[in-house]
């Protein structure tokens, strides 16, 4: 496949440092959040390709028909392309998701209220601004 959707279903290194960018850089919580995938069953890793090659991958936790984004990463080179809103919506698609959430600084709230997410303020640890984004179907 050149272009599109893929689910991973054991975790490439490459996939793995596209999530890494969404991440606390501490290569201790890094390697615990992406273990997380491999041991909890609600847990998926999709990733977009371009060119054949992963850009973009998200981690979700799903419920039913809700999936809450628990990582988003896009590759340098390949943000401000459409790459990870494309993600999204064939995500919504592929799983038959009613909802999809989020929950992010005020460095990807633009993001998600660009992508039709309702994004509300909310606060986070130690008194930091953080935002509830969520998208119904």
């Amino acid at each position: 496949m050149s272009n599109g959707l893929r689910h991973v279903t054991t975790l490439e290194p490459e996939v793995a440092e596209l999530l890494a960018l969404a991440m606390y850089p501490d290569s201790v919580r890094v390697r615990a959040a992406l273990e997380k995938y491999a041991s909890d069953p609600q847990r998926q890793v999709w990733v977009w390709q371009a060119r054949g090659k992963p850009v973009c991958a998200i981690g979700l936790r799903i419920n039913g028909n809700a999936a809450e984004i628990l990582h988003i990463g896009t590759q340098l080179d390949a943000r401000r392309q459409g790459h990870a809103r494309q993600l999204l919506f064939a995500l919504l698609e592929r799983l038959d998701l009613t909802t999809l959430e989020a929950e992010t600084d005020d460095g990807a709230a633009g993001f998600y209220r660009r992508a039709g997410f309702k994004v509300e303020e909310t606060e986070g640890r130690g008194g930091h601004v953080r935002y509830r984004c969520t998208l119904l179907t």
